[in-house]
């Protein structure tokens, strides 16, 4: 089985693009996409973008399993209304907390098992989705039945205290939303809701960053 770094340097230059290229492209630094490929990082929250840019299935780039499929990916994100010529035909699809889980699979395929389409945010990112907010951990600020648009291309080295993420870990059936903390080295979840328990929750090896959250919609 080839290695991801033997998978990224062959899929861009089939696709005949630089390393800048694809950096700029996914929005990510230029070392940070050189690391990638020189195999001294494993993993980045960046790859589904990376392996949209170059045409190939995401699936097979973060996993070499599959088949390295060069076509269009999401073929299948069609909005569920009718829009008129002078509306913008771009919609963000909504996923469950479980497939936000399991996010990079997700994004591999057509993304047709979207619950929902809500209108586009730009901050969210071409490969943004959105969830449905679950719960009162988050009141006041954000309330059950909201929606909340996550951009997947962050690090969670990139984030500061305070971003607002969506987590998921080993072991667990869903992600989860919360505020980030960083302190010393570590990282700790922590819900807006002050009544709300546990207040604080280690990060561990076994999670990994979905999202961060960059905005929410309502509908009345």
């Amino acid at each position: 089985m080839t290695t991801l770094k033997e998978r990224l340097k062959e899929s861009r230059k089939k696709a005949g693009k630089t390393q800048a290229e694809v950096a700029e492209a996914v929005k990510m630094s230029q070392p940070a996409y050189q690391a990638l490929e020189s195999g001294k990082n494993q993993k980045s929250s960046f790859l589904p973008a990376i392996a949209k840019f170059l045409g190939v299935d995401a699936y097979w780039l973060q996993t070499g399993n599959g088949e390295d499929q060069r076509k269009p990916q999401h073929m299948n994100f069609v909005p569920p209304i009718d829009l008129t010529p002078n509306e913008s035909p771009r919609q963000t699809p909504v996923l469950s907390w479980v497939q936000a889980g399991d996010f990079s699979y997700v994004l591999s395929s057509d993304l047709s098992s979207a619950i929902d389409w809500i209108p586009y945010d730009s901050r969210a990112g071409a490969n943004g989705f959105a969830l449905i907010v679950k719960g009162a951990s988050m009141e006041p600020d954000f309330k059950a039945d909201e929606f909340i648009y996550i951009n997947p291309t962050y690090q969670i080295d990139e984030l500061n205290t305070g971003a607002l993420v969506v987590m998921a870990c080993n072991g667990d059936s869903e992600a989860t939303f919360k505020k980030l903390i960083s302190e010393d080295g570590d990282y700790y979840l922590q819900p807006l809701n002050p009544n709300w328990r546990p207040q604080l929750m280690l990060l561990d090896h076994t999670c990994r960053l979905v999202g961060k959250v960059v905005g929410k919609y309502t509908r009345y």
